[in-house]
């Protein structure tokens, strides 16, 4: 029997989530069906329930509802509990639902596999202090890079969430107005700016020469970010369209015990790469 799998969010028509994981069953020769799931703003918890009374055995999580994954999970991977936030359901038959994150695997994969950058002793800098920036700043530390500032309109959070990671590195958060004179190799754009097509108030020199930056927002044209970048002369002026299909890799891998190869369906997903 072909078992099924969705994404689910709101809105949800978006998604490139349906064709990349057929992709991924094509190519590993799986027998299941990936499909999008609208769920109401008031009842996440009853469009899980529903799917996996049809037979679901798994969920993609996106916006806004991986907070609300998170507090439904009965059993949560370290890295979720880390992240405080969930994009992976594992639907058991005995009821019981298991919870994950794959955004930061998904985020290293793509900057330090597919476009080679060591982070180890490097610079960086995350722009903004939501959710999206919590569940890959544990990744991100991994790499032991020399100084990771968390930048955000509102310091408190940045400095909230500094704090909740300092253990695993050199960690500090700040304003933007606190970047003057600052440099780093990485730029990490993880605000909700890339949704609307903008960019933070960023020194223009704040990137060294040949650095990197990267928009978690991904589209079909140069975010605004990524044009920002160019501009300035980014070595890597990077979307987040590899994040995307890395992250899934690794839910496709959770769930199914075999990791697709990545490439040929960023390559489907971006033509003229």
């Amino acid at each position: 029997m072909t078992d099924r799998y969705a994404v689910v969010g709101n809105p949800i028509a978006h998604s490139k989530s349906p064709r990349i994981h057929a992709l991924f069953a094509a190519q590993t020769g799986q027998d299941l069906r990936y499909e999008a799931l609208l769920a109401p703003l008031d009842d996440f918890a009853g469009t899980v329930r529903r799917f996996r009374s049809e037979g679901g055995r798994g969920l993609n999580v996106t916006v806004p509802f991986k907070h609300e994954a998170f507090a439904l999970a009965d059993r949560r991977t370290p890295r979720a509990e880390r992240a405080g936030a969930v994009n992976t359901l594992t639907l058991h038959a005995d009821g019981s639902i298991d919870g994950d994150t794959t955004d930061g695997v998904g985020l290293l994969t793509d900057l330090t596999v597919n476009h080679g950058l060591d982070l180890a002793g490097r610079s960086l800098l995350v722009l903004g202090a939501g959710g999206a920036v919590r569940g890959v700043l544990e990744p991100l530390l991994a790499e032991r890079p020399a100084r990771l500032v968390i930048a955000n309109r509102t310091v408190a959070k940045a400095l909230e969430l500094a704090g909740l990671f300092a253990d695993l590195g050199p960690v500090e958060g700040c304003g933007f107005d606190a970047l003057p004179g600052r440099r780093f190799d990485l730029i990490v754009n993880g605000t909700a700016a890339g949704l609307s097509n903008e960019v933070p108030p960023l020194p223009d020199d704040v990137l060294i020469e040949g650095g990197a930056c990267y928009d978690m927002v991904y589209a079909d044209a140069p975010t605004a970010f990524v044009r920002w970048a160019r501009e300035r002369g980014a070595a890597h002026a990077l979307d987040g369209l590899g994040m995307l299909v890395e992250q899934a890799a690794e839910s496709f891998r959770i769930w199914r015990g075999v990791r697709p190869d990545t490439r040929p369906v960023i390559a489907a997903l971006r033509p003229g790469i």
